[in-house]
This record gives C-alpha cells, sequence and structure tokens, in this order.
C-alpha cells in the first residue's frame, strides 16, 4: 500500500468549530486517516496531519481545506506565526512505497482543484517549485499576508495556479512535496524574545545579517552580507509563548539525517548556556518518525544497546518531549499511528 502523508497548516489557533469542520470532512473521506490535530493559540494556528493513498490523501486534504475556508477569515487574524493565507502550506510527504514525484503530481492537482474552488493564488514549493526563489517556503511567505496584495502584482509572483487576484479572505496557499520535515520548539525559560531570536539567528542554516561596528547591516552592491547559520537542513526562529510565560526557538528540520532533533537540542543549550537563560525541555509538533525517535535514544543512550521502547522512552525523558504537556508515543510516531 502506498501511504502518503500530507500536514495542511491552517491559520486558526482557536476556534473549535473550525477544528470540528475539519476533523469531520477528513472522516467522511474514504481512504484517508486523520493522524492528528494541534491547534496552538499563541501561533493562532492548527497543524492537521493526514495519511493515505493517492486517491485518498488528494480527497481528504481537499475536503479539509473546503471545510476551513469558510471559517477562517485573514482580515482579522493574528499570531505569533508566519502566515501567507487561511490555508497556509500544504505538504505532500512520501512515507511508503511512494516516490518524490508522485507526490509533487498530487500537489499540482490539489493546487488546480483548490485555486478553482476557493478562487486563491497558490504557489509551488520544494521538490513540486518551478522556480529557484520558489524552493523555500520563508521566500514564498516574505511580506506574509500583509504584503500579498502588493506582491501579486509583480510578475515575478504570478502564482502557479489560479489568478495573481487578492483574496482578502484568504490570501495565498503554498503546496508541494518535500523530505519529512518535523517540527521541533525548544524553550526557553525567559519571556523575552530576544535570546530565542538571537538562538535561532545562529543556529538556522540561512544564518542573519552581518553588522559593522555601529550596528548597521553591511551590504555589497546592495546585497545584505550574511553570517551563515551552524546547523544544516535547518529554519528557526524565536517566538513568544505566552501561556507559558516562556519563548521557543521554533525550528523546522528539514532533513533529520542531516540535522537530528538531539544535536538542535543540544546546539541550543550551549547557546542558552552563554545567554544565561535555561532551556526547560522541547516540542515535536504534528508526528515524527520512529527513527528519528530512536536516533535520539541512541545518542543519549551512548551506544549501549537498548530495545526499541526503552531508546524512545529515553529520547522522551532526554529532549524534555512532555515539558509543557505530556508526549505520547502512541499519538506523535507516525509508524504507531499507521
Amino acid at each position: 500500500m502506498k501511504i502518503i502523508e500530507c500536514v495542511p497548516n491552517f491559520s486558526e489557533g482557536k476556534n473549535q468549530k473550525t477544528f470540528e469542520a475539519i476533523k469531520e470532512a477528513v472522516d467522511k473521506t474514504k481512504d484517508v486517516k486523520l493522524l492528528s490535530l494541534e491547534p496552538d493559540g499563541d501561533y493562532n494556528r492548527v497543524v492537521v496531519t493526514l495519511a493515505g493513498n493517492e486517491e485518498g490523501i488528494l480527497n481528504g486534504t481537499l475536503n479539509a481545506c473546503r471545510a476551513a475556508a469558510p471559517l477562517i477569515d485573514m482580515r482579522t487574524h493574528k499570531g505569533e506565526h508566519p502566515r501567507l493565507g487561511a490555508i497556509d502550506v500544504v505538504p505532500f510527504v512520501p512515507v511508503a512505497n511512494v516516490t518524490t514525484e508522485e507526490c509533487i503530481k498530487i500537489s499540482e492537482e490539489f493546487a488546480k482543484i483548490i485555486s478553482h474552488d476557493l478562487k486563491v493564488p497558490v504557489y509551488l514549493y520544494e521538490n513540486a517549485a518551478r522556480k529557484a526563489d520558489r524552493k523555500s517556503l520563508s521566500s514564498i511567505r516574505q511580506g506574509e499576508y500583509e504584503g500579498l496584495e502588493e506582491k501579486l502584482k509583480d510578475s515575478n509572483w504570478i502564482p502557479d495556479y489560479g489568478e495573481p487576484v487578492f483574496n482578502p479572505k484568504l490570501g495565498a496557499i503554498v503546496t508541494g512535496s518535500r523530505f519529512f520535515l518535523i517540527a521541533y520548539n525548544v524553550n526557553i525559560k525567559s519571556n523575552d524574545v530576544k535570546y530565542s531570536k538571537e538562538i535561532g539567528e545562529i543556529l538556522r542554516e540561512s544564518g542573519y545579517a552581518k553588522h559593522d561596528e555601529n550596528g548597521n547591516v553591511i551590504k555589497v552592491n546592495g546585497k545584505t552580507i550574511k553570517v551563515p547559520g551552524r546547523l544544516k537542513e535547518v529554519k528557526g526562529m524565536g517566538v513568544a509563548l505566552e501561556k507559558y510565560n516562556i519563548t521557543q526557538i521554533s525550528m523546522n528540520l528539514t532533513n533529520y539525517n542531516v540535522t537530528p532533533m538531539h544535536i538542535a537540542f543540544e546546539e541550543v543549550k550551549k547557546e542558552a548556556a552563554r545567554l544565561g537563560v535555561e532551556v526547560n525541555g522541547s516540542e515535536i509538533v504534528g508526528l515524527v518518525p520512529l527513527e528519528a525517535m530512536l536516533q535520539a535514544g541512541r545518542f543519549y543512550s551512548g551506544g549501549k544497546e537498548k530495545d526499541e521502547k526503552s531508546l524512545v522512552n529515553l529520547a522522551i525523558e532526554k529532549l524534555g518531549l512532555s515539558a509543557l504537556h505530556t508526549f505520547n508515543p502512541g499519538k506523535k510516531i507516525i509508524e504507531y499511528m499507521i
């Protein structure tokens, strides 16, 4: 059986009516399963994880988006997380017996249908990108929803699907295919977001702008000079988490074989110690592959042989994955869910 994961991110973190509409839409769809639905009020965002075969994942995702769209209005949306629209990003991820190329085709079919149904511009990113400057989600998101109307007037930003017409209620959608991304946040015991922002800039692959002794950004021929970040295949930023009176380094680990969770966690700890702040565990938003958990378990076991359950439990303990809310392997590890 072919198994494809889809992780649509909706710009709504508080409205239970929206969550129920998404759940009901997926439940009514054949050959797809809702694996998780994780809202965050501070981010004002909900991360939904679905899995199914080719037909099931396409129809389930379309139905979820059609159900959510009438209930989200970007004109009144505020949240900590960057976003381009109500249905912000919709990645299709190969899990078993399926290729990236097949997932690209599914994302293109999704883009074609949803752009027509919702009258919304759609951009293709990552492996489905048709232009180099659209491969990165952060590049497409630049200016966010608030800058989208002006962006659509630029001939360089004509959408891949749909008309270059601003939809004030829904904004725009980004879709494509990518490797299994782990949304991984590390908690900092401080309500001052400057520490998390600095750590995020130092560690993320894209790095940060270089400044002169007066604090001015250094540019050469109009181009900002950047200091490369320490960790490959990592995107990161600092955000406030007001409900817990802490901040987080919010990271996307875009290839956990290049930079695993435990390496990201340990590097955050080093930088936090340098800045004089404390790390208090971490969290995984959405689901995580079993292998990523076993990697962390093996690292913290010091190379000693342990059974699968022991390695998973060790990873949970050492990464502090239950610091904010209990980490349940049966509901967070994708292989256990399917």
